[in-house]
């Protein structure tokens, strides 16, 4: 990612290379402004390549698709190819008849595996892989491994790992500045500014190539209602009200808010798996730095408004965790817990019987109740419970009474 002509480099990189060795389409999905341009250019420049928001070659594609793919038979990189929809049957057609790994680099600002053409057209022809945001871990050119070391064990106690916990407003300009590379070197007043004008593009130009939704003034107040209720139980019917319009469009356009990657829905665990599918899930903003905007948030709402913050602040990690998950262990699924006694555990991860447990604090300082929620969810698991963890903004690795429990800094998650 290039960020004032440095390139930061993308931990997905070797995920897509794997990807191209021996499968023939791979697509590149992720927010507008995520960096998928930078990235394909700069890691693969010696591939052709098209974007189809060039005026000719959306022509050229949506007027004679399969002209224009037989345009390239070697190899191409197609960018923003959710705008030509057309052109993945030709994919398609090509494909079949030369099976050739690493023939499409693809990319999308709008998440193709929820479009029932894209799951006819090129079902086990193509592998999809997603682009964040920058994380934390990216913009400090970390490995990004603290995913990799919680299902692997190696998240150890006690260890210092910083010589003192990251400032109160170091942690809060990280979650309003976001991970969209633009905002990057720009103030926080310019980077709202920056926030406002891609919501405003994203709604005026990219929800038309997904959907015919019309009204735009709509779904702009569904995503700062979103915002507010980031980190929140998921209510289509509170927000229905709120909106004063029908559920059922409230749950079309969340849908639509997701295929543009704006935010993400996290589902309920439970022990019994049948009963997961009946539970609320979690409604995410998938960036912070949009959120934060969205809710006209500021430096001192830290300290002013630390509820919402946590929050945002819960958010934020979510985002931090999936990304890690997408170039360290892709297999993980990612939940919330609630139970009946509204005991939470924020993050459940499980892969297949195997769950780990995150809880977000915003506090230096952990109290007696912190770490109550990872017990529940262990009794709910019994022996396929792997480990707790209490992110804090504290400075030190150390142990929580049970030796499956451990508070770690929320730095980790840049630093290691």
């Amino acid at each position: 990612m290039a960020v004032q002509d440095r390139y930061i480099p993308r931990l997905i990189t070797s995920a897509i290379q794997e990807a191209l060795s021996d499968t023939p389409v791979v697509c590149l999905l992720g927010p507008r402004q995520s960096g998928k341009t930078t990235l394909v250019q700069h890691q693969f420049p010696d591939r052709p390549y098209t974007s189809m928001d060039s005026k000719n070659s959306y022509f050229l594609g949506s007027t004679d698709p399969e002209g224009f793919i037989k345009r390239y038979p070697s190899q191409v990189t197609i960018d923003e190819v959710q705008r030509v929809p057309e052109l993945l049957t030709a994919i398609k057609l090509s494909v079949d008849q030369n099976r050739k790994p690493g023939r499409f680099l693809l990319t999308g600002s709008a998440n193709l595996l929820l479009l029932p053409y894209v799951t006819e057209s090129l079902a086990g022809r193509m592998e999809i892989i997603q682009l964040h945001p920058l994380s934390e871990a990216e913009k400090s050119q970390a490995p990004g491994q603290f995913v990799y070391d919680l299902v692997n064990r190696k998240l150890n106690s006690p260890f210092e790992c910083d010589k003192k916990p990251s400032a109160d407003l170091a942690v809060v300009k990280r979650l309003l500045t976001g991970g969209y590379p633009e905002v990057l070197t720009r103030s926080l007043k310019h980077a709202r500014q920056w926030h406002k004008h891609y919501i405003n593009n994203i709604i005026v130009r990219d929800v038309h190539s997904v959907t015919t939704q019309r009204n735009t003034y709509q779904l702009r107040r569904l995503l700062e209602l979103c915002a507010l209720r980031s980190g929140s139980l998921l209510n289509i019917n509170a927000l229905a009200n709120s909106l004063g319009i029908h559920r059922n469009t409230v749950e079309q356009n969340i849908s639509l808010l997701e295929h543009l990657f704006l935010i993400r829905r996290f589902p309920a665990w439970h022990s019994n798996k049948a009963k997961r599918l009946i539970k609320s899930p979690k409604l995410h903003i998938v960036d912070s730095g949009l959120a934060g905007m969205l809710s006209e948030l500021a430096l001192d709402d830290w300290y002013e408004n630390r509820e919402y913050m946590g929050h945002i602040l819960e958010s934020f990690v979510v985002q931090q965790i999936v990304a890690q998950a997408g170039w360290t262990e892709p297999g993980l699924r990612f939940w919330h817990y609630r139970d009946k006694d509204q005991v939470e555990v924020d993050i459940v991860v499980t892969h297949g019987r195997k769950t780990w447990g995150i809880e977000v604090k915003s506090s230096t300082t952990l109290g007696k109740q912190d770490g109550s929620g990872l017990g529940r969810l262990a009794d709910k698991c019994g022996k396929d419970f792997q480990q707790g963890i209490v992110l804090y903004n504290g400075s030190s690795i150390v142990p929580l009474g049970d030796k499956r429990m451990l508070a770690v800094p929320l730095s980790e998650l840049w630093m290691r």
